[in-house]
């Protein structure tokens, strides 16, 4: 059996070298990131399809350039994202910005100012009010026939092609033809927005086409690797698409979860085996952490 080699620190060490490092020892939480970052180097280069999830404030936590970034360098083919996620983007797109605030804040005066809380993050209601008028015109100059039978990525590629914004998510997206499948997109600001403009127009979005969209995918794919950050719908709408061919072949998932309750978020991607969502253990990796200290050195490893 291997023993466990010490690592070692060096002045001006690459993400990479220091990733080798954690490897060498191979262990604990050092160990499970090494092999994080090879299966992403992996999914990266040896020409997988890249399905990555999104849950948790994403975007508002600072990983929206990244994110772009994997896209447009075509390192990510399909995303599968809450609504939340998606509405952030686009309210950053319109200009406006979250703020740094504290987890301390006193919440009925932020109220009072109209400011919502996200932990630390701050974001201005007018912000939302801004993006339900951007999202009311958007919807207005399109055909009734169109509005009649939407795919949620269709949609959301109108809302790319609209956007100024080249450091978009959903921009980008649409420029490289990258679907954003969102399961739950009534379950957002957006989402909201949405509803209501039904209720007095004609509008209809139709889940299945994204999930034909995913199979689709799923099917034509030589190889499929998996990037999950945070659990709840996304994860598992990504992990069921590709039951039809058996499960992804690799995978890594970054969340805060524990698995003793046996919810999904929290589940080990081991256990996905037994579902057919992933093929086999070889090419999986569970970190435990905050994803917006894990993600990035992650990508940096793999790019690296």
């Amino acid at each position: 059996m291997p023993y466990v080699k010490q690592m070692k620190i060096r002045h001006r060490m690459r993400i990479a070298d220091i990733a080798f490092e954690m490897k060498k020892a191979g262990v604990l939480g050092a160990g499970k990131f090494a092999q994080a970052a090879d299966i992403t180097k992996y999914i990266f280069f040896k020409k997988y399809t890249c399905f990555l999830s999104l849950a948790g404030p994403m975007v508002a936590g600072g990983l929206r350039q990244i994110i772009r970034d994997l896209v447009d360098d075509d390192y990510v083919n399909v995303i599968i994202s809450t609504g939340a996620n998606v509405t952030h983007d686009l309210i950053e797109a319109l200009g406006y910005r979250h703020i740094i605030g504290t987890s301390k804040a006193n919440d009925i005066k932020l109220r009072k100012s109209g400011i919502g809380r996200i932990y630390d993050i701050n974001i201005g209601m007018e912000a939302f009010e801004g993006l339900e008028k951007w999202v009311y015109q958007i919807l207005n100059g399109l055909n009734i026939e169109t509005k009649k039978n939407l795919a949620g990525y269709e949609l959301l590629w109108e809302f790319g092609r609209k956007l100024k914004d080249n450091n978009s998510i959903l921009k980008t997206c649409y420029k490289k033809k990258v679907p954003i499948i969102c399961p739950g997109i009534q379950d957002s600001m957006l989402g909201m927005n949405l509803w209501t403009y039904s209720t007095f127009n004609k509008l209809m979005i139709n889940s299945l086409k994204d999930l034909s969209k995913l199979t689709e995918i799923s099917l034509e794919s030589k190889r499929i690797g998996a990037i999950i950050i945070g659990g709840g719908l996304p994860k598992h709408h990504l992990l069921m698409a590709n039951t039809i061919r058996g499960g992804v072949d690799a995978a890594i998932q970054i969340t805060m979860d524990r698995p003793e309750a046996g919810g999904l978020s929290g589940a080990p991607l081991e256990e996905a085996i037994s579902w057919r969502k992933i093929r086999n253990e070889r090419k999986v990796a569970n970190l435990v952490g905050d994803a917006t200290i894990l993600f990035p050195l992650i990508v940096a490893a793999a790019l690296d």
